[in-house]
């Protein structure tokens, strides 16, 4: 991977290959101020002014390029991405203005996982310049919390087990000198039993823990961040098919997305006190398998009849977000790859949003939104909570019908969230089946930058 603090430089008049951006409405003012070789070359290049679409020109000595983007005067993420993918290794200039929210696309467009290539392929650093250079902190924070995501959620599991995620915790606990708490072993029984029941079945060297770190002055509103940390899953005894197994590996991609989205809090010095908790399992097949049929204890003293053992990641949820809840958070966020039902119901490309308040559904949508990071909300509708009815315990982990799964699971969770919390569920997909501008396939961050967006304009006195 190149250096992603040089892709994007301040602009002090450095040479550099110009890009002109142009959209369908100024295409012909734009070739009418070419030569007519130059028009020639465009043309010869078949360029008609679509988004994604470049050609490069002939000018002197040197050369420009002509990127074609819907509105050139309200750009977004990804509108320059496939230039930072497919132009030459080189430094660039955006001519007659700055390239604004592009600059994030310019950066992870860059992003490439070679962990495991022999020869991973570097074409060198595309580097974009920018005069808005006190953005450019914020932006590649920004992208780098993106690219973390992707690099953990790519990892297979044999690389990226509980360990390795409470390695990734070891990390923001020396950064910026958090308090780190790992409970494992007889403790993790006794205090966060459903996290043991559905580890206790992998090796020891992927052995079940709950992750907790804190950070921040205590007199700032208290947040708390969770992220599931199924590090694979096998479905367990209630086993999935083998093609249902190759994406497993992603199953800790709420976990990355907590991890980074801390990061990004603790970078910022948001004045919150965080609260991070990753439970952190491997969904394994043993003799001593946690069974269908099973009634868990809960850390809440809620008892759960389990219906299925592959809806194994609201179990390991529902005791960390007790824990979160025990200290009194005026919000609590989670993110987890929860349920197939939201992927039937939004698609791959959409975080499937639940809150209990309005005002933070459409703060969340609000900022997705603007920062091309969009979500959808669907219903925490009371009536489906018969779906979770169990005849020997409290609540079942797995609906009675094929209805709803996605809110039925998140109702599951809301059972262990203290009442009057304010609480935002993302049930993410973390993974992109098909490459985009800047979105490579792969493991990716969807509803990071939402939530990083709501929470800054929620806790910074300004308001950005």
């Amino acid at each position: 991977m190149s250096d992603k603090n040089a892709l994007i430089q301040p602009d002090r008049g450095q040479k550099a290959n110009p890009i002109h951006l142009v959209d369908k409405n100024g295409l012909d003012q734009f070739r009418k101020s070419l030569s007519f070789p130059q028009r020639a070359l465009l043309d010869g290049q078949k360029f008609t002014g679509d988004a994604g679409d470049f050609a490069i020109v002939a000018d002197g000595d040197g050369w420009f390029v002509v990127a074609g983007v819907v509105d050139a005067g309200a750009l977004n993420s990804w509108c320059m991405a496939k230039l930072a993918e497919k132009l030459p290794a080189g430094t660039y200039r955006r001519v007659g203005g700055e390239p604004g929210p592009a600059k994030f696309g310019w950066i992870t467009a860059q992003y490439s996982f070679d962990r495991y290539r022999s020869d991973p392929d570097d074409q060198g650093p595309r580097i974009l310049l920018t005069g808005e250079a006190a953005a450019i902190d914020a932006i590649t924070a920004e992208a780098e919390a993106v690219m973390l995501v992707r690099d953990l959620v790519n990892t297979p599991a044999e690389d990226m087990g509980p360990a390795q995620l409470e390695a990734e915790a070891e990390n923001l606990h020396r950064s910026f000198r958090a308090e780190i708490r790992v409970t494992r072993g007889d403790m993790l029984e006794r205090e966060f039993p459903m996290v043991h029941a559905v580890g206790r079945a992998a090796a020891r060297s992927h052995a079940p823990r709950l992750i907790e770190l804190e950070w921040g002055d205590p007199k700032h509103p208290r947040i708390a961040i969770v992220g599931k940390g199924v590090c694979f899953d096998s479905g367990g005894l209630d086993i999935k098919p083998s093609s249902g197994m190759l994406l497993m590996k992603k199953d800790m991609g709420g976990a990355a997305h907590a991890l980074a989205l801390a990061r990004l809090i603790m970078a910022a010095q948001l004045p919150v006190r965080l609260h991070l908790l990753v439970p952190a399992v491997e969904n394994a097949i043993a003799g001593n398998s946690f069974r269908p049929g099973d009634v868990l204890k809960s850390r809440a003293g809620i008892t759960v009849e389990i219906g299925n053992t592959d809806a194994e990641g609201r179990l390991v949820l529902g005791d960390a977000l007790t824990r979160a809840g025990e200290d009194s958070p005026e919000l609590i966020v989670d993110f987890a790859t929860l349920t197939g039902a939201a992927r039937v119901a939004v698609g791959p490309d959409l975080p499937a949003l639940f809150t209990r308040e309005d005002a933070t559904a459409e703060a969340l949508l609000a900022a997705g939104q603007a920062h091309d990071d969009p979500c959808w909300r669907l219903p925490l509708f009371d009536g489906y909570r018969e779906y979770l009815k169990s005849d020997i315990a409290d609540i079942n982990n797995a609906g009675s019908s094929g209805f709803a799964g996605a809110s039925t699971a998140a109702l599951f969770l809301d059972r262990f969230v203290p009442k009057g919390t304010d609480w935002a569920h993302f049930d993410t997909f973390a993974w992109r089946p098909a490459a985009k501008p800047g979105r490579p396939k792969g493991g990716d961050a969807l509803g990071l930058r939402a939530a990083w967006h709501m929470l800054q304009h929620r806790y910074t006195p300004q308001n950005p």
